[in-house]
């Protein structure tokens, strides 16, 4: 849109390949991995308003973000920026933090885990509000603009960043996928399918809480995808994961992509976070999904 406006093929050429193709891609491959990581949520806790951020894992990412620009840290890690690697070790924080508690005393259930993550959320979001009281006014900004999520990226050094840990963990999803509908029937009748239920919910923890970290270590919390998408194509597939997980990998990087475009077209030539467009979206659908799951009363 809009390259025609544009005579010189050398300048449209470079606008095309290494700016607007490499974000499209980028914005895939993280929504692909949003909506994935919600549908194993969903199965898991067998809750349709469960997100990828349900674990604390968003909060302890922003949480390392926040910190690192406060202290003013500036450095290079394998090609990673210092907010990239200080919100991904903020990540395992969260991961780590969730199941220390969570098998200290109860066990690796889910009722637990999601306490657990739900818990462990709302104190690394108190610990971001006291970081952000406490920094300058530039540094609060940087915070909460990073907080809105973003894609904007220029080349593919992200891009290829992101692919190997959302490819990794699509394909170990994909290999659970019998597990995953066994979940869905319950822990009883998945032991008596020969499902090692502790092993299996363990795995996918790792791998769901991993994938997210990394998403939102190289492009900020961006919410409510992995609630919409896997709920959405639960309606239109049915709950057999074996076509679940590749429709809500495609549905999943072309929603984004969609929201992205809205994003930078909305104010044009201003551009809006695309956190924004998908928080937006995503309040009247889960309030949709809330009075669509309401039980009548009797």
């Amino acid at each position: 849109m809009g390259l025609t406006e544009i005579t010189n093929n050398v300048v449209r050429e470079q606008i095309l390949f290494d700016i607007r193709l490499p974000r499209a891609l980028f914005a895939f491959v993280a929504g692909s991995g949003l909506a994935l990581c919600g549908m194993v949520f969903q199965a898991m806790f067998h809750n349709p308003l469960a997100t990828p951020f349900t674990l604390g894992v968003a909060s302890g990412a922003s949480f390392g973000a926040a910190v690192t620009v406060f202290l003013g840290l500036s450095f290079s890690l394998l090609g990673f920026d210092a907010v990239t690697v200080g919100s991904f070790l903020g990540a395992l924080l969260a991961i780590s933090f969730v199941y220390g508690i969570s098998q200290f005393r109860y066990g690796f259930s889910g009722e637990t885990l999601l306490l657990t993550g739900v818990a462990t959320s709302f104190f690394f979001s108190s610990l971001i509000l006291f970081t952000q009281y406490l920094s300058n006014i530039n540094d609060s900004f940087r915070i909460m603009r990073w907080l809105m999520g973003s894609l904007s990226v220029t080349g593919y050094q992200q891009l290829m960043q992101l692919l190997p840990i959302v490819t990794v963990s699509s394909a170990i999803i994909i290999w659970l996928s019998r597990e995953l509908n066994l979940l869905m029937a319950g822990d009883d009748i998945a032991i008596s399918r020969g499902v090692a239920v502790k092993r299996v919910r363990y795995l996918l923890f790792l791998t769901t809480s991993l994938c997210v970290g990394g998403i939102v270590a190289l492009c900020g919390p961006i919410g409510f995808v992995g609630m919409m998408v896997p709920h959405i194509c639960r309606l239109i597939i049915g709950t057999d994961h074996r076509w679940l997980i590749p429709a809500t990998l495609m549905f999943g990087g072309g929603f984004l992509i969609l929201c992205d475009t809205v994003a930078r077209i909305v104010i044009a030539p201003a551009e809006l976070p695309v956190g924004v467009i998908t928080t937006l979206l995503g309040g009247p659908f889960f309030l949709w999904l809330l009075v669509r799951s309401r039980k009548p009363a009797t």
